[in-house]
């Protein structure tokens, strides 16, 4: 088994014991196959933070953690936006990976999963996107906003769902954060729009 394998198989393993319904709706989509592509390695600054994750796990969330920090020197890390679109500071501190999807190692056409990274005191701001979301929180305390509610810390384990075009964000403090996505619908490629609040 390659290292990206193993980190499917710890996500099929983290998901199978969430009991959240919209969890269990899209995990039911993930590949059993081998890997389809091999995309090229790329990796960003953010990536700096990883040694500092397992810490900050679960005994729940830490197989995942530990598999993909095992595997990260063989994803593609990515960023969405421009140097124009956002401050620098931010890029510095963002990155995603994707593992099954349009662009992952896994291809699926109605389903991605991947990995978004955040540095210590970064801002992800209000964004939306066609796409319906769930994210599992994997390692660091930060705080989340959906809609026009408040911010709120959300630990690790923690399940979190945004319908179609809910803007969202997120905001790290002293700790990094590790959670995985799942997207479903929509075009699956699609940038996030900025957004405020009032977009609901």
């Amino acid at each position: 088994m390659t290292a990206v394998e193993g980190v499917l198989g710890q996500c099929k393993a983290l998901l199978a014991n969430l009991a959240a319904a919209e969890v269990a709706t899209m995990r039911d989509g993930l590949p059993m196959a081998p890997p389809s592509r091999a995309p090229a390695p790329a990796s960003l600054p953010v990536l700096a933070w990883l040694a500092d994750l397992p810490a900050l796990a679960t005994p729940a969330t830490l197989p995942l953690v530990t598999a993909l920090i095992t595997a990260a020197p063989d994803l593609a890390w990515g960023q969405t936006y421009a140097t124009d679109e956002v401050p620098a500071g931010f890029l510095k501190g963002y990155g995603w990976s994707e593992l099954v999807g349009a662009r992952g190692p896994y291809a699926s056409p109605d389903l991605a999963l991947g990995f978004l990274l955040l540095g210590p005191d970064t801002i992800y701001p209000l964004h939306r996107h066609a796409a319906e979301e769930v994210y599992v929180v994997l390692a660091g305390t930060a705080e989340w906003r959906r809609g026009r509610a408040p911010f709120q810390p959300r630990p690790p384990g923690t399940v979190i769902h945004h319908p179609p075009w809910l803007p969202h964000a997120m905001r790290t403090a002293r700790e990094p954060l590790l959670a995985l996505y799942l997207w479903r619908g929509g075009d699956l490629t699609e940038k996030s729009r900025f957004s405020d609040a009032d977009e609901t």
